[in-house]
């Protein structure tokens, strides 16, 4: 393996200097800095960590932890934690839970067992163990993507029972009155099941109940999102509202609702939720409600950094999602 000495041997400096070049570290001249890094890039050597980790206890690595790769949700978190770090030194690393609480408990402990600077994990809901790790970590823990709880230590996101609520008095404003429920990855996702609670309390408000709800334990897909609604509306055919869970499945049942000649929004009102750009492409735009998913990647980023001001254990940064109707509610 490469070591300092063959890149100080062809960078023609001192081990100490490419040391510190390398590190970052102390007054080196911008041409010695310069020969130093071509030669590290033409050689190919990549600095020991580890090493150093060894004395501060801590590697230059943010652990973040997501339930899926899969779900357009949270490709837009990555891009704004990644975009958020990039000159700080640190280096997000990615672990998938895939809305498992026992898969979140494992990759958690095998990530923090790398001594990483920082955590970023979806959700407030986690195994006992799980909580303990975070809490006893000693390092920053950002809870991102929900705020209807109590964090470990800093929360970043929405109030999914807000946005539930903030939805379905759209809907009642709109004059739908016969609704369905249409929700994947149920149970597990607790920010769905959240907004399903937000807005059943708003319905029940104004004197309504669901009238039909279909769950499905897999993963969100255009597909899937069909199946449900062609299911839902054999079932329930006076219905002239579908919520979704999310827009992917949104996206599914106004495809299959345009497919077979069904007036939206005038017979059937539909609307999901997450606000991806899936829906630019779509023959009409599903209503749907922006959960600020970049700036939650951002500000969980920051606080990381220590580029935000921490106030300290139960912080919670609250945004505000903001509705987006469409084409597919009634004006």
């Amino acid at each position: 393996m490469l070591t300092l000495r063959d890149v100080s041997e062809a960078s023609g400096v001192s081990e100490m200097t490419v040391s510190r070049v390398l590190r970052n570290r102390g007054d080196v001249s911008g041409g010695t800095r310069e020969r130093v890094l071509e030669a590290a890039r033409a050689l190919g050597y990549v600095p020991n960590k580890i090493a150093g980790a060894l004395a501060s206890q801590r590697v230059n690595l943010v652990a973040v932890i997501i339930p899926s790769l899969s779900n357009m949700v949270f490709p837009e978190v990555m891009t704004g934690i990644s975009d958020t770090l990039e000159d700080t030194g640190l280096q997000p690393v990615v672990g998938v839970t895939n809305y498992s609480p026992e898969r979140e408990e494992s990759v958690l402990y095998e990530m923090l067992s790398w001594r990483p600077s920082g955590v970023i994990i979806a959700g407030l809901e986690h195994t006992p163990a799980a909580r303990a790790m975070l809490q006893n970590a000693g390092i920053p823990i950002v809870e991102i993507m929900d705020i209807d709880g109590t964090p470990v230590d800093a929360a970043v996101g929405i109030s999914h029972r807000r946005a539930g609520r903030q939805m379905a008095e759209a809907i009642i404003a709109a004059g739908y009155r016969r609704i369905g429920f249409l929700g994947t990855m149920m149970p597990h996702d607790h920010r769905a099941r959240k907004r399903l609670a937000g807005f059943e309390e708003a319905l029940a408000e104004a004197g309504l109940a669901l009238e039909d709800r279909e769950f499905y334990s897999g993963g969100s897909a255009l597909l899937k999102g069909r199946e449900m609604t062609e299911a839902m509306l054999a079932r329930s055919p006076d219905l002239d509202f579908l919520y979704y869970s999310n827009d992917m499945i949104g996206a599914g049942g106004l495809l299959s609702c345009l497919s077979k000649g069904i007036a939206v929004p005038g017979r059937l009102g539909l609307a999901g939720f997450n606000g991806v750009e899936l829906l630019d492409g779509l023959p009409c735009r599903l209503a749907t409600m922006d959960a600020c998913r970049l700036d939650i990647g951002q500000i969980a980023a920051e606080i990381i950094a220590g580029k935000r001001a921490h106030q300290g254990l139960g912080e919670v940064v609250e945004l505000m999602p903001k509705l987006q109707p469409g084409d597919t509610i009634r004006g």
